[in-house]
């Protein structure tokens, strides 16, 4: 196994930090860091022939992935997930070409594990030994089981209304688990002031630099799926981002060794009525995004009032030609049905919500039907059931009298 890290930069300076130091944002500008790699060593020494064999999780890329040693590795099998061609939800929707890449297929159910992985395997290389995260729910039951996996002592901060299958899983794997009277940013409010006294590495979203890089396989993976080429639309849920931006970055890191052209889908980042900055940062021009006041939605991935890496998901939208939009949550959870019924998909109301914004722009004309357009489903509706209640279900009684007419 060889990694070709370089070095950390930062995303807005061209200030470059120590890779095999532990870092956390960059010092001048208080904004991520990005791993950077040595590309043309890359392209002289690794081909898509080198692919054949290896075994199919996200770690079959490690030549552009930051752990170095495989001993550091700290996994539970992140396989590669499904790129499920939907034509019955396409035909229903009026696309021509509809794939949904189904990360459900992950450890916890969510495409949060690709990020926590990598987060805590470079962190056990670097020495870390305590670990805290700010989270709606699923980044830190992601953290909380791959931090039992490495021994690592574990906090996580979640808002009292985050999903309880998420509260119990971070305590069976052994987390201290607290619950915040507020949202998000609140809770990782908590995480920056106790770093000092408590000892903690904070895992936030783009606080530490390799989250991102285990996001980023979801885009090396869609690549190679599609055969090298990529699709025409992404439209990607979009809370902190790290999917979106890792992607736009795994993009620019496979042309330059080669491996696709210069042609990118256009992104589209999604949020909901209830709370979108990147929405409004877009629509209105601005460069970064501000705090949106009283975040609400059913989406608890996408209730994000602040991303850090505004910047850097605006700059991949806008550098694609793609848009930000916002959906509603009665959308989402109609979406959330829609995907069931007519696919057989299990959705998070997260990842339902990119059907929703996929619909709205081909009704704009932003879309057309003949492109092809792949949905991010980021996690599964097993931690949701309660959002796909309906009315009682009918009861038989198989020692009297059926009238099996009612099944006609």
């Amino acid at each position: 196994m060889k990694s070709y890290l370089t070095h950390l930069e930062s995303s807005v300076t061209d200030t470059k930090v120590d890779a095999d130091q532990l870092n956390t944002v960059c010092e001048e500008s208080g904004k991520p860091l990005l791993a950077r790699y040595d590309l043309d060593a890359v392209a002289q020494n690794w081909s898509k022939d080198d692919l054949v064999g290896r075994p199919e999780t996200m770690w079959r890329y490690h030549e552009i992935l930051p752990v170095r040693e495989e001993k550091n590795i700290i996994s539970l099998g992140e396989t590669m997930t499904p790129l499920v061609h939907s034509p019955r939800l396409g035909k229903a929707t009026g696309f021509e070409q509809l794939y949904v890449k189904d990360e459900s297929r992950l450890p916890t159910g969510t495409f949060k594990a690709r990020g926590l992985v990598m987060a805590v395997s470079k962190a056990v290389e670097l020495g870390v030994k305590k670990v805290a995260i700010p989270s709606a729910g699923n980044a830190a039951e992601a953290l909380s089981v791959y931090a039992a996996r490495a021994g690592l002592e574990c906090y996580v901060f979640m808002p009292k209304d985050a999903p309880v299958a998420n509260h119990n899983v971070c305590r069976a794997t052994g987390a201290h688990v607290f619950l915040v009277d507020g949202l998000i940013n609140d809770a990782g409010k908590i995480v920056r002031e106790g770093i000092e006294s408590c000892g903690w590495f904070d895992i936030s979203t783009f606080r530490e630099p390799y989250r991102a890089e285990g996001k980023k396989t979801m885009g090396l993976e869609l690549a190679e799926q599609m055969n090298w080429t990529l699709p025409d639309v992404i439209v990607y849920p979009t809370g902190g981002g790290t999917g979106l931006v890792g992607m736009w970055k795994a993009f620019d890191e496979l042309e330059k060794i080669g491996w696709i052209g210069s042609k990118r889908p256009r992104m589209v980042a999604v949020q909901t009525e209830g709370c979108a900055p990147v929405v409004r940062a877009f629509e209105t021009g601005a460069e970064e995004a501000e705090l949106w006041e009283n975040a609400s939605t059913i989406a608890g991935g996408l209730r994000v009032p602040y991303p850090l890496a505004d910047r850097l998901i605006l700059t991949a939208v806008r550098d694609s030609g793609g848009t930000a939009v916002a959906v509603s949550d009665d959308d989402i959870i109609t979406a959330m049905k829609q995907m069931c019924d007519l696919e057989g998909l299990m959705p998070s109301p997260e990842s339902s919500a990119t059907l929703v914004a996929a619909q709205h722009l081909l009704k704009k004309g932003e879309i057309k039907p003949e492109e092809s357009v792949v949905l991010f489903s980021c996690g599964t509706m097993l931690k949701h059931v309660e959002l796909m209640g309906g009315p009682e279900l009918p009861l038989l009684n198989p020692h009297g009298d059926i009238d099996y007419s009612q099944f006609a």
